[in-house]
């Protein structure tokens, strides 16, 4: 098994400390959990100059978030560690659903072909933290403080100041924006007077991670009144290095002091295993949960991601993952401020965006919970009697809620989007998160999302298209949209484009999956923001529209203000 251990851990003393002046950062960054480090990431490499502070010097205990979807996987690419996640975790799609012993269906969550990464990995947060810190080692413009605590901050006009307490006493440093990401408890939200509000749920769940030896497939398997566990529900999935997490449901009424008992949590373990298993425990843990979220995540120059902003239940895998695209949401965002090329105004796109993600997420989470932990005799009927049906009709299986897994929000109500004026056969309209597919690049085979990057980008269907015209075309579209990047697209076969101008590329859709996909005939061009969000689209390059979309995606009203 990997050590645990991460690089460059343990306080030391900074200039900061004994500098005669308050020393001030572009962003300070609260929190080192997934969430903070991806965000102080995403800065760095937008060259941000990042200040990432925690009270803690270690990696998470026990294995907690493990569950990172696709589009994590895809921003985790980008952060530059995607492939080592991939490498150490555990890759899945499938899903079985039981009720009392029988298994009812099976679900495919990525039945198509043609995706750099799988629908989900399992691997244990405390790696994922450890390849985050890594990464985050090597970035010149991020430096990581360990065992240091904020205990207070002013929001201003002008920065935010803050007061940290270290082993060696406190001192005092200044920031552009403070992002809050120091977890569901957050001390930051309550030094300000500020409140998570929504519905703690009367129910308890035992985690338990087991190391052992089983022929289990690597699969998600959830189990409804199983002979194991009568009356209540249970969940296996596999990790890294033989270890596998066991969640079961506990009832309310169950005492956490005595369930995380080792013996008492063995004796679950057995009855679900069979005595004949050798296993060891590795950690366990008893909790409740609720759905909860901040009436707003900006205040000012504070801006709260992650927990410290919204709450859910664990089912669905919507913690971790949700937040790590409040990360890639926000950075950008702040880079553009901080550059000059956007209006602070685009901060408060941050704020309605992921508030909607948030509502998204807390909704299905209360209804997977729902579904889970019946409250009345009524509900349980209805429950019971569904889960009967879906062993033997579809229809039933579409109201089984075992936790609707997390896939990326569509920001469709953004007020950085611009609608459709032209129809299209693909559903990726603006508001949409990028699909992947495969391309042939000047290198060698690549993946459409790796050629978009963190930029902006325009990606131009160009078929087979050779002649004089579009390299004057594209011309005229660098000259006119300085900020953005241009991705041309050809029918495969169709041969390479002159790539050395600056900020253009033509690559080969080697599958035609772009083409089907994106329904990207010739001259069709969608406009990408830098979190990969599609922004606009159009059936042709039309500039003037072309430029009016880039400027509203930077948050500028529509007739004021230059980019």
């Amino acid at each position: 098994m990997e050590p645990r251990a991460a690089p460059a851990l343990g306080y030391r003393r900074s200039p900061d400390q004994d500098a005669a002046r308050v020393a001030r950062h572009d962003v300070i960054v609260v929190g080192a959990g997934p969430v903070g480090l991806c965000t102080a990431i995403d800065l760095a490499q937008r060259g941000i100059k990042v200040l990432l502070l925690d009270e803690d010097d270690s990696l998470a205990t026990g294995s907690r978030a493990i569950c990172f979807a696709k589009r994590t996987l895809e921003i985790f690419d980008r952060l530059g560690c995607g492939e080592r996640m991939v490498d150490k975790g555990v890759s899945w799609s499938t899903g079985k659903v039981f009720f009392q012993g029988e298994l009812l269906y099976t679900f495919n969550l990525l039945p198509e072909g043609g995706h750099r990464r799988p629908a989900f990995i399992n691997l244990q947060q405390y790696h994922v933290e450890h390849y985050l810190i890594e990464r985050a080692s090597e970035l010149a413009g991020l430096e990581m403080r360990w065992k240091e605590r904020v205990t207070d901050l002013e929001s201003r006009e002008d920065g935010v100041e803050v007061r940290v307490s270290t082993p060696e006493g406190d001192y005092r440093v200044r920031c552009d924006y403070l992002v809050a990401a120091d977890g569901s408890r957050s001390p930051l939200r309550r030094a300000l007077g500020l409140e998570a509000r929504g519905h703690t749920f009367r129910d308890r769940f035992l985690i338990a991670d087991v190391r052992m030896k089983a022929p289990f497939p690597t699969e998600r398997w959830f189990w409804f009144d199983p002979p194991f566990h009568r009356n209540q529900s249970a969940l296996l999935h596999r990790q890294p290095d033989d270890v596998w997490r066991i969640d079961f449901q506990l009832g309310w009424e169950a005492d956490p002091i005595v369930e995380r008992e080792p013996e008492r949590a063995r004796a679950r373990v057995r009855a679900m295993l069979g005595d004949d298993v050798p296993f060891e425990l590795e950690w366990v843990s008893v909790y409740t949960f609720s759905c909860v979220r901040m009436e707003r995540f900006r205040h000012g120059r504070i801006l709260f991601a992650g927990d410290a902003a919204h709450g859910v239940s664990p089912f669905g895998a919507r913690g971790a993952n949700s937040g790590i695209q409040d990360a890639e949401n926000l950075a950008w965002k702040l880079a553009a401020v901080l550059g000059g090329t956007a209006p602070e105004a685009l901060l408060d796109s941050y704020d309605a965006e992921r508030g909607a993600a948030a509502d998204e997420n807390i909704r299905h989470s209360t209804r997977s919970t729902d579904f889970i932990t019946p409250k009345s005799r009524v509900s349980r009927l209805f429950r019971d009697a569904t889960l009967r049906l879906a062993s033997r009709h579809s229809f039933a299986r579409q109201l089984v809620n075992s936790g609707r897994l997390s896939t990326a929000t569509t920001l469709a109500d953004s007020p950085l989007n611009t609608p459709d004026v032209e129809a299209f056969a693909s559903p990726l309209a603006a508001g949409s998160v990028c699909a992947d597919a495969p391309l042939t690049a000047a290198h060698g085979p690549s993946w459409l999302l790796e050629c978009l990057g963190g930029a902006f980008t325009l990606l131009v269907g160009v078929g087979r298209d050779q002649s004089a015209t579009l390299g004057a075309r594209v011309a005229r579209l660098r000259a006119e949209l300085p900020g953005v990047r241009v991705l041309l697209v050809g029918a495969a076969g169709s041969g390479s484009y002159d790539a050395s101008q600056e900020r253009v590329t033509r690559v080969e859709d080697s599958e035609g999956l772009v083409e089907k996909r994106y329904d990207l005939q010739y001259d069709t061009c969608y406009l990408v923001r830098p979190d990969q969000h599609v922004c606009a689209r159009w059936r042709s390059t039309q500039p003037a529209a072309i430029r009016a979309a880039y400027r509203r995606a930077l948050g500028y009203p529509a007739a004021e203000g230059t980019v």
